[in-house]
């Protein structure tokens, strides 16, 4: 990981496209208001960034 500045950058781009996925499709979708469903989105966008950086660094090492 010598080149920070990117990484950062594609970490920040990444984060940016899943908010507006989310701004734009989110109401859309017929989700049902249960405590599971909000449980799940605030969770989701957390995950997904976890894994991602978890896979960027298992693959640096």
């Amino acid at each position: 990981m010598n080149n920070t500045p990117k990484f950062i950058f594609e970490v920040l781009a990444v984060s940016l496209l899943i908010a507006v996925l989310i701004k734009a499709i989110g109401p859309a979708l017929p989700i049902p208001a249960t405590n599971f469903s909000a449980i799940a989105i605030v969770l989701t966008p957390t995950l997904v960034m976890g894994s991602l950086l978890l896979w960027r660094a298992v693959r640096y090492l």
